[in-house]
């Protein structure tokens, strides 16, 4: 099977809608969302309505839950929260409802699925090979997808002669080179983010997983990020917001 996966599109209808253009030439079998349809920007009722009806599967991020009041904002950057504020008025009742029963954390196909990690589903950021190896003990899948963080990486992790510490590798690619899962036993792979990339690389972010040959590829597509810049400010949302799309940061 081949599955589109992609993750962190916050309400970003211009990324979202360039995505799926490259997405429908590909032709996958599934479509894997891994959460925050929604916050930071300026059209989440417009993205709730996309995924809910070309997404085969849709987890819960933390922006989701936080618009739809299911955890409060205490953790939210200032910027964050205020883009939670002014989204929750602006969706409907059925995209608020629809966002409330997605779930942070599950297992499909054989595969673990998280929106931050599998300990820690909502919350936890994967950014260092400490918190890559502290999570082998919270899935027993060999694939588990994760998002959060906004990153196009992948941590490769093997446990190391029975014993207690675990070899972790942290894995990138070009967009377009086929990374090869069949290496080790154990990987958390991100594919990054559709409507707020952080690595630098400000074109949205998406992966290709394929099951039968094991392999994982990341695209990468331009879009009009001054236009989702303008619309940012037209809403009256941080400015913030919309000058870190231009560098990917």
């Amino acid at each position: 099977m081949r599955i589109a996966v992609f993750s962190d599109i916050h309400a970003n209808r211009v990324a979202l809608e360039a995505v799926l253009a490259v997405v429908a030439e590909l032709q996958p079998d599934a479509i894997w969302c891994l959460g925050d349809v929604v916050g930071y920007g300026p059209e989440p009722e417009a993205c709730v309505e996309i995924i809910a009806k070309r997404a085969d599967l849709c987890l819960a991020g933390n922006h989701d839950l936080a618009v739809a009041g299911l955890v409060p904002l205490d953790d939210f950057s200032p910027d964050a929260a205020a883009a939670v504020r002014w989204q929750q008025p602006r969706l409907s009742p059925v995209a608020l409802h629809w966002l409330a029963q997605r779930q942070p954390r599950l297992v499909q196909a054989g595969i673990t699925l998280a929106h931050g990690s599998p300990r820690d589903p909502i919350w936890e950021y994967v950014l260092d090979a400490g918190a890559a190896a502290a999570n082998l003990e919270y899935f027993d899948t060999q694939l588990c997808l994760i998002g959060h963080s906004h990153l196009a990486i992948a941590w490769r992790l093997q446990r190391q002669d029975e014993g207690t510490w675990v070899w972790v590798r942290l894995e990138r690619r070009p967009p377009g080179e086929t990374l090869d899962l069949t290496t080790t036993h154990r990987w958390l792979l991100n594919p990054g983010s559709v409507g707020q990339p952080r690595d630098g690389d400000p074109r949205a972010s998406f992966a290709l997983l394929d099951t039968e040959a094991l392999t994982w590829t990341w695209h990468r597509v331009p879009y009009d990020v001054a236009a989702v810049d303008a619309a940012i400010r037209a809403a009256g949302l941080p400015w913030r917001l919309g000058r870190r799309l231009y560098s990917g940061q």
